[in-house]
């Protein structure tokens, strides 16, 4: 896996990176530059919070594909027993890709699952414009009162500044090798 860009949290900015989609072949992010943003978003389908956001991937994915964002979802690892398997139903609906060696996730900072990043594309890179928690419940979506990923496209979509640019994600930890 081929990884630009040195510390995403320092510059907040990346260059490139290459991830295997299911067929095994690699996808860069540049791939993606004609996008208005990219959201990577890390989960694992044995993790209990991943699996509470399912649906609202599913309808975050559905609200923003018309309007330019494309959504990337890695499975990462959160132990040894159940690196990199996906659930049938997530491989379904959901883009998966993997992070070979957890080089994007340590790339990019992120340290659970779920946790999202919002990329947007600037010049030969991608600025990072979020880093965090899709929303402020992870456990009820039907409490939820403050949506930051949603706001954070919403802003990007706009041209406007992310209004929240991190948020401290609630998950499972990302194992690292």
């Amino acid at each position: 896996m081929a990884v630009g860009a040195a510390n995403a949290q320092s510059n907040r900015s990346v260059n490139d990176f290459s991830l295997k989609n299911a067929s095994n072949a690699e996808v860069s992010l540049r791939s993606y530059a004609s996008n208005k943003a990219v959201v990577i978003a890390f989960v694992n389908p044995s993790c209990a919070f991943s699996k509470l956001y399912r649906e609202r991937f599913r309808a975050l994915t559905s609200s923003y594909k018309d309007r330019g964002v494309q959504f990337i979802f890695i499975n990462a690892p959160i132990n040894i027993e159940d690196g990199h398997t996906t659930d049938a139903g997530d491989a379904a609906s959901l883009p998966f890709f993997t992070d070979e060696g957890q080089k994007v996730s340590t790339l990019l900072g992120v340290t659970k699952t779920p946790e999202v990043v919002v990329l947007q594309p600037v010049g030969e890179g991608f600025a990072v414009r979020y880093k965090g928690a899709v929303d402020d419940n992870p456990q009820v979506e039907g409490y939820v009162k403050e949506r930051y990923l949603a706001t954070a496209l919403d802003d990007v979509l706009a041209g406007r500044p992310a209004s929240v640019t991190d948020k401290r994600a609630a998950g499972c930890l990302i194992k690292r090798p």
